[in-house]
Order: structure tokens, then C-alpha cells, then sequence
């Protein structure tokens, strides 16, 4: 199925309103992270290693819904951490649903069957099931025995019940193209809607730093994946565009406004990936954001990102602009032989600076501050 046509004809009108408007920088998706806790300790993720004081924190539903309607973005995945664990995600799905938003609930299955019957199927909502391959690719990658069949025993529950599923598919250095390409197979086959796929990012945080990929062995490894794909038809939630960057025939920038991300630290300079500051607001992180100091060839922590959240936007926006080059991809097939695209250059790039312990720091002593306020409240009474 890839991604639906109610949702292509509607983000391409949007993307074209803001072009004719002549508007350089808007959002696509907002990336809703509502808490960091989750219920895995991935190898390669750098979304959990905060104290316990910042992992217990959680948007509101207001502060979600808020969000929601100062971004604009006609997308809202929500991610995390474990979105299910946040006890009022049933209401927040809800909330963006309502609102006429195209949501995406991402989550790495454990707790779904305990869950699925708080949420209902609706056309605009997608489940998309973190999956990182077969089962031995994926136990390994989230560290844990078992995770595999409970994800694929989800995606079985959730079709079941009459839910659109995907999966997240993110490939590290280890990842076998023949293995990857049968799994494409296998999801498949068992009727998914989507697939996701992308390479990993390097977290400076994450606790295993040899798993990522360089850029050239990203180009290499989907060019091999595509290879074996070829007339497979597998079902890609993402643009022709972006895949055929992925495979080293296109040179894109990234667009990290494309994506934008509110966590519970506030608005995440300067993307998803990569959490430099935050804003307090998203006209601030629209206006006031240095984006021209970040990005592949500009920064140091950004020389190997090829991530959808990146550079997804810039695909679907070339596309809306190019749709005749795009549509001779589409027939003629990703290019997986020959000379690749010239990638940009990293001589001028900025060293990368260590910025994570400072917001940490400053929001702890938020946290405490209004702890003690609170208990000094209570005492008082």
C-alpha cells in the first residue's frame, strides 16, 4: 500500500500552498516525543540516557495538543521513549485525530496487546512497529531475547482489528542486504501497509558506537538492498526520492524544520536527531534558529546523517517541485549501478561541541526547584 493517497494529494497541496506563498521554512511532521522513559535499552538509541528525574517527566495532553496546533504540520508521529507507556496517549492519538491530523503512533510492541483495545481504527491513524529486521537482526539490535515475535504478533493483532500497521526499519553496519531484503518480504507477505526504513544516526549518546554507518556504506548497503528488490513491490511509506538518495543518486540537504520536535525540554534545536538547545516556543525554534551552522558538510555531528527525519522533507518537497523527474524514477527504478551523485563536502565543517549535560543540568534544577516549591506548599498547609 506505502503511503496513502489521501495523504499524498493532501501534503502535496500543502507543500505547494507554501511554495506559491513564497514561504522558505514549514513543518511537514511534527515529531511528538511526550516522554524519553522506555521499556528497551537499544544499543544504538540515544533517547534514554537521562537521570531518572527527566525519564519520569510527560506532556500534558494539553502541552501535546498545544503543540499540535502551534506547529501546523499536517503529520503527527509520536515517538518517544515508549509512547504507550504515557497513560494518557489514548486521549492524545485522540486529540490529534480530532484535529484532522494524519497520526502515526510508534512503538516497539511490548505493551501493545495490553493496549490496542484503548484506541480505534480510524483512516488517518497508522501503528508503526519498530522492527530493525528479522529476528535475530532485531533482538539484537533492542538487546533482548523474544522482542521480535511479540512485534510480529502485533502486527498480526493489529491488522486483525482493522488498524493500518507499518513498520520503523533502521539498518545499522551489520545489516546483511539478502537477510533485509527476504524481511521486506516476509512484512509483506503478512500484509503490512508500510514500510519506514533508514540508517541509523549516530547518537553521541548511544552506548554502542560501532554500529552506525558512514555515508558511503549507507549508499552501498541500500543500493545492494534495491538490487535484490527489484520487482518485489514492497510497500514503502516513503518517496521515491528519498529512497533513491539513500542509494547515493541524489545530493540533498537536509531540511531539520521539515520535522520539528517537541519534547518535554521544549522545542529540540536543531532536529530530531540532534538536541544542540531548546526553544520555548515553535515560532522561536522557526526564527530563531541557527540552521545555517547545522547539516551535513556544516557540522561535525551531521556528516554522516542520511535519517528520513532529515531528509525525507527534502525529497518530498523536490519531488512536489520535480514530480516529472521523480515519476521517471518511479518507472525506470532506483539506479543501483554506476556512478553515484557527488556528496557535499565536508572541508569547512564546524567541530562538534559537547552541549548534552548542559539542558540536562538546567532542567534538572528546574524539576528540583519545583519540587521543593511543592513541598514547601504542602508543609505550609
Amino acid at each position: 500500500m506505502g503511503i496513502p493517497f489521501s495523504q499524498v494529494l493532501r501534503i502535496g497541496s500543502y507543500i505547494l500552498g507554501n511554495h506559491i506563498k513564497g514561504t522558505t521554512r514549514y513543518p511537514l511532521v511534527l515529531m511528538l516525543e511526550p516522554l524519553f522513559r522506555c521499556n528497551l535499552a537499544c544499543q544504538g538509541c540515544g533517547k534514554i540516557d537521562y537521570p531518572k528525574e527527566i525519564l519520569n517527566q510527560r506532556l500534558s495532553y494539553d502541552e501535546c495538543m498545544q503543540a499540535i496546533d502551534e506547529c501546523g504540520a499536517p503529520v503527527v508521529s509520536i515517538a518517544g521513549g515508549e509512547p504507550l507507556l504515557h497513560r494518557d496517549m489514548p486521549k492524545i492519538v485522540k486529540g490529534a485525530l480530532d484535529k484532522g491530523k494524519f497520526v502515526i503512533c510508534c512503538t516497539n510492541a511490548l505493551l501493545f496487546a495490553k493496549k490496542v483495545d484503548q484506541y480505534e481504527p480510524r483512516p488517518n491513524f497508522t501503528w508503526s512497529i519498530h522492527l530493525d529486521g528479522d529476528k535475530e537482526m532485531h533482538d539484537r539490535s533492542v538487546s533482548l531475547d523474544g522482542v521480535y515475535e511479540t512485534a510480529e504478533a502485533a502486527i498480526r493483532l493489529a491488522k486483525s482489528r482493522g488498524f493500518q500497521v507499518s513498520i520503523n526499519c533502521t539498518l545499522f553496519n551489520d545489516a546483511n542486504p539478502e537477510r533485509t531484503a527476504k524481511f521486506f518480504d516476509r512484512m509483506k507477505a503478512i500484509g503490512i501497509d508500510g514500510i519506514t526504513v533508514s540508517p541509523g544516526y549516530a547518537y553521541e549518546r548511544a552506548a554502542n558506537q560501532d554500529e552506525f554507518l558512514n555515508r558511503t556504506t549507507t549508499k552501498n548497503l541500500f543500493r545492494n538492498i534495491f538490487r535484490l528488490g527489484k520487482g518485489h513491490k514492497w510497500p514503502f511509506n516513503q518517496s521515491i526520492q528519498f529512497l533513491n538518495f539513500l542509494a547515493g543518486n541524489e545530493t540533498y540537504k537536509c531540511t531539520p524544520w521539515g520535522n520539528p520536535t517537541r519534547t518535554v525540554f521544549g522545542w529540540q534545536r536543531p532536529c530530531y536527531l540532534l538536541g544542540e538547545d531548546y526553544a520555548k516556543s515553535f515560532k522561536d525554534l522557526m526564527e530563531n534558529t541557527a540552521w545555517d551552522d547545522y547539516g551535513v558538510g556544516n557540522y561535525e555531528k551531521c556528516q554522516d546523517c542520511m535519517v528520513h527525519s532529515g531528509f525525507e522533507a527534502t525529497a518530498v518537497i523536490d519531488t512536489v517541485r520535480h514530480p516529472l523527474k521523480a515519476a521517471m524514477v518511479a518507472l525506470k527504478g532506483i539506479k543501483t549501478e554506476g556512478a553515484m551523485a557527488p556528496d557535499i563536502s565536508l572541508a569547512n565543517q564546524r567541530r562538534a561541541k559537547d552541549v548534552f549535560s548542559d539542558h540536562v543540568q538546567q532542567r534538572l534544577a528546574e524539576i528540583r526547584e519545583a519540587e521543593a516549591a511543592a513541598k514547601k506548599e504542602t508543609d505550609a498547609a
